[in-house]
């Protein structure tokens, strides 16, 4: 499969998304936000339409969009896990306006699915390397952030009483996300970013219980889960989207099992 260029830039295309989505949704699983994860996806999608309407790339108005609602919903702050019910709200409008964007220009309508399932596929040279310079400006931020963060997640009384400030932190990860969750749906799409956001992530939380050893077994499982969706695809062509989603779910499930076996035994 190594022959087609396709699938060449798809593997590259897809082992800097799952690094970046391993990485930083070990985070984002870790302080609880992971509606909000999935709300900014969601949000993204509108950008990405409306950027089409005014003649951009959808990629920048996924970009530009996603990081303006992390920033606003870093501003929210710890007030954002009591504010589902208005999340929700956002982010129906938000595929809404979407679908309102599409109406006034119906010839980006299978585009609109690729935004929607993602089609790594379809990926250039060119957007790899613009995936690539998203990532490293990920990664780098996260990694300047990462110790105040972790005692802010952790520990966020005594971490404010220690001077870090927890809205800063709130507002530069959401916006690391936000990069994050833009990238990621290049590959499974805005409704399946779970499958990468979240699924090795939570799956790491319940293997491991150090955080770095969480941090890295969330991005090996969530290199694992892509590598192993695009060369399902390949040899099945069933969507990729669809084998990175069920590798994730599978493995989680997997990573739960004996937990919940010994639960009942206990019980």
């Amino acid at each position: 499969m190594f022959e087609y260029d396709f699938m060449r830039n798809a593997f590259a295309a897809a082992t800097v998304v799952a690094l970046v989505s391993g990485l930083v949704g070990y985070f984002l699983v870790l302080r609880g936000q992971t509606f909000a994860g999935h709300a900014l996806a969601h949000v993204g999608f509108t950008g990405a339409t409306g950027a089409v309407l005014v003649g951009l790339a959808p990629l920048w108005g996924l970009v530009g969009m996603t990081v303006a609602a992390g920033v606003l919903m870093g501003f929210i702050g710890e007030q954002l896990a009591q504010r589902d019910v208005a999340i929700g709200i956002v982010l129906a409008f938000s595929l809404a306006l979407g679908l309102l964007f599409l109406h006034f220009y119906t010839s980006f309508a299978t585009h609109a699915t690729a935004l929607l399932f993602g089609n790594v596929l379809a990926v250039d040279v060119a957007t790899v390397w613009i995936l690539a310079g998203l990532a490293a400006i990920c990664l780098a931020t996260l990694a300047i952030i990462a110790r105040p963060l972790l005692f802010a997640s952790l520990q966020p009384e005594l971490a404010e009483a220690k001077g870090v400030s927890l809205k800063l932190y709130s507002v530069l990860f959401l916006a690391v996300v936000a990069l994050a969750t833009a990238e990621c749906a290049q590959i499974v799409g805005v409704l399946l970013v779970f499958a990468l956001m979240v699924g090795p992530a939570a799956t790491a939380q319940k293997l491991v219980s150090g955080v770095a050893a969480g941090v890295l077994l969330s991005a090996a499982l969530a290199l694992a889960e892509a590598w192993g969706g695009l060369t399902l695809a390949f040899y099945t062509d069933w969507p990729t989207s669809f084998w990175i989603t069920a590798l994730s779910t599978l493995i989680y499930v997997l990573a739960a099992a004996p937990r919940r076996t010994s639960a009942w035994h206990s019980a």
